[in-house]
């Protein structure tokens, strides 16, 4: 399922590659053209507020192994509709590699290889519901020292295998500070387990300050740069570009 509602985007930057926001029951107010300035530039001062509170290392809470949902609840796509996916899935991933910018490719057994971590956080959805679970992957900031990023990159995209209702593929977007906060993680696993397809095999971003719609899940390339503006709706995600904010900070 969708977010219940769509909260505008914002015009928080804009990235080109190289290689939610407030519930539904905060956005209720009328959307007009000459209204939209105002939302914008209300959503860029939430997020530099929300920085200057947050210093850049400043972590999500964490919970005790008691806390964890006995069902990590799954959000939209359940199983892509590709063949490749499929192929991929019924093999499990043992094909499948992480493609960097198109240039380095890591597989599964590569990515569990690398320095991991481990932390049993709250999953927030933008419709309302949250679920306690323990994820474990590989620090997304680590994984781009790894590779190395050009000093002019700004973003990070997340290409992924899922199409929302057999449409346009699904993507997102985070800028670098929010990349490599030691919280971001590419997760393949979930709760001592490989994570589920439901949950977004083999891997899925995990931004833990982030509102649920960031997390993108079925992740198969990243693609780092300047701007994302040439990609999609040019709003930096599958739902920005239907109308919800980029920036969606807790």
């Amino acid at each position: 399922m969708p977010p219940a509602t769509a909260p505008r985007r914002s015009s928080a930057g804009t990235l080109v590659a190289s290689g939610s926001s407030l519930l539904g029951g905060c956005d209720r107010l009328p959307r007009s053209d000459a209204l939209q300035p105002l939302f914008d530039a209300s959503e860029s001062l939430t997020q530099r507020t929300h920085r200057l509170l947050a210093s850049r290392e400043s972590l999500d809470r964490e919970y005790p192994a008691t806390d964890i949902a006995p069902t990590f609840r799954p959000n939209g796509t359940t199983r892509p509709d590709g063949a490749e996916y499929r192929r991929l899935a019924d093999g499990g991933f043992h094909d499948w590699r992480l493609r960097v910018d198109g240039l380095v490719e890591f597989s599964l057994d590569a990515l569990r290889a690398m320095p991991a971590r481990t932390q049993i956080t709250r999953h927030d959805c933008v419709e309302g519901w949250s679920c306690i679970g323990q994820r474990t992957g590989v620090p997304l900031g680590g994984l781009l020292s790894r590779v190395g990023v050009h000093d002019s990159a700004r973003f990070v995209v997340f290409h992924c295998a899922d199409r929302y209702r057999g449409g346009d593929r699904y993507y997102e977007s985070l800028d670098l500070r929010e990349a490599h906060h030691p919280q971001t993680l590419l997760a393949y696993a979930l709760n001592g387990a490989d994570l589920p397809v439901a949950n977004g095999a083999p891997l899925r971003l995990c931004a833990e300050r982030q509102r649920g719609y960031k997390m993108a899940k079925y992740v198969m390339r990243l693609e780092v740069g300047e701007s994302f503006a040439h990609l999609g709706g040019g709003h930096g995600g599958f739902w920005e570009d239907r109308g919800y904010r980029w920036w969606a900070g807790i």
